[in-house]
């Protein structure tokens, strides 16, 4: 029985998940590449219709009564809560999202720095301008400038102009955030083909703004989900395209692994960012837990563990060295902490 028992501990000490965690500790721990720390655990069972309900581009409206209610010290708790459990899983990194716009105004990212300052023993800390009512309207456009002075990496969402302004006003809305990246000589993080559709083509959209602009190697797509709705002759002349451009890709896996059900024909996918296809071609993928138990991803509990097993795991992803440069390595360069 005690031979057993030292045969099962030793097994369970030289797991996968053991090997990971420890070399994942070695190459400097975790980086948590893209969150919405200043919305974290803002959901209630009162408010869970709202995410049995509501489409996502609904819920960008819907949020404002979130925000609007939300002083500074609500959201320097709620960002703390995030960051705390981020220390508490070794997580020595972090990037997050802040909403500067009409609504929030300045009080989500007075509570974020408020929490940087407070924890700059324990982690790091990068903050991005969520750019959720976009940069064209002329109120949101105000917000947009005043927030890309006080963050460390400029924040896009194309779709909500596209949305809101017509065809063709996701383009104008990328040029503003390449534009405002360059003279401030910031790097510019954009959420891009989040829809899991053949209809999308933000990522190569982004691709061609970033060689129009010459801001090679200073931007990083987030999601790009929508890569692999697209035929292989597509995906490969994009990577091709996107390693001229040095660009970088942060995939959120529990973001979107609860996408609805469609009809529309395509290649047999699911909804992950395509860490081996990207990884093969030479592009770096970092990973981000998205938003934490609110509105958007009411279940997820920011576990970065089971982040990257998901990845891994709905990718069969099997190169172990480069799962721990998405966890650790490659988190740092989309960062600006590491070339």
């Amino acid at each position: 029985m005690t031979d057993n028992k030292k045969m099962l501990s030793t097994s369970r000490d030289q797991s996968l998940k053991a090997y990971l965690m420890n070399k994942i500790k070695q190459n400097g721990g975790w980086v948590n590449s893209h969150m919405h720390a200043d919305r974290a655990f803002t959901i209630t069972v009162d408010s869970f219709d709202v995410y049995q309900k509501q489409t996502l581009i609904e819920k960008w409206d819907t949020l404002d009564k979130v925000k609007a209610s939300m002083s500074e010290d609500d959201y320097y708790r709620h960002f703390s809560m995030a960051v705390e459990r981020m220390i508490e899983q070794g997580v020595t990194a972090m990037g997050s999202f802040v909403d500067i716009d009409p609504i929030a105004e300045e009080r989500a990212i007075r509570g974020a720095l408020r929490a940087r300052e407070t924890y700059k023993d324990d982690i790091i800390i990068k903050l991005v301008n969520q750019t959720l009512k976009g940069v064209i309207d002329k109120e949101a456009r105000y917000w947009f400038d005043k927030g890309s002075d006080l963050v460390d990496i400029i924040g896009g969402l194309p779709r909500r102009d596209e949305r809101d302004h017509g065809k063709g006003m996701g383009l104008k809305h990328l040029d503003v955030l390449m534009q405002t990246g360059k003279s401030l000589g910031k790097m510019v993080h954009v959420h891009v083909d989040q829809f899991n559709s053949s209809d999308e083509i933000e990522t190569e959209q982004l691709t061609d703004k970033t060689l129009e602009h010459g801001m090679h190697g200073r931007v990083v797509a987030i999601h790009s989900i929508s890569i692999t709705a697209h035929s292989l002759e597509y995906r490969q002349k994009l990577y091709q395209k996107m390693k001229e451009a040095k660009m970088m890709v942060i995939a959120c896996p529990f973001a979107w692994i609860d996408s609805p059900r469609r009809e529309e024909q395509g290649p047999t996918r699911n909804s992950l960012t395509p860490v081996d296809e990207l990884a093969s071609a030479g592009i770096p993928v970092a990973i981000g837990t998205d938003n934490i138990s609110d509105y958007m991803l009411p279940f997820s509990t920011g576990n970065m563990w089971e982040e990257l097993k998901l990845l891994v795991t709905g990718c069969r992803y099997t190169d172990l060295d480069n799962v721990v440069n998405v966890a650790t390595k490659n988190g740092r360069m989309v960062l600006g902490l590491e070339k």
